[in-house]
């Protein structure tokens, strides 16, 4: 399974809608934002992608957690949202 890597100028209904058919896909995603402005839109996109998912009977929790990424030899910490099935 891919991670869905989410920018500050991601559009939040196009992260919404590559989540909701990844976890129609696979069952399951992995979203990863770097940045308070990635993590803003990471989240409305779960929020969103959470609406989309319910009309098809899917409803899905959203669980939070930390990495470390390595970025141009430089770590940097990132927010990751695991999105699954309740």
């Amino acid at each position: 399974m891919e991670l869905i890597k989410v920018s500050a100028n991601s559009r939040s209904t196009a992260v919404a809608g590559a989540i909701a058919g990844v976890v129609r896909e696979h069952g399951r995603a992995e979203v990863q934002a770097i940045g308070a402005g990635a993590v803003n839109q990471a989240i409305k996109a779960a929020a969103i992608a959470r609406g989309y998912l319910l009309l098809d009977g899917i409803n899905v929790v959203v669980i939070p957690s930390f990495g470390e990424v390595d970025i141009e030899g430089a770590e940097r910490t990132a927010v990751r949202f695991s999105v699954e099935p309740r």
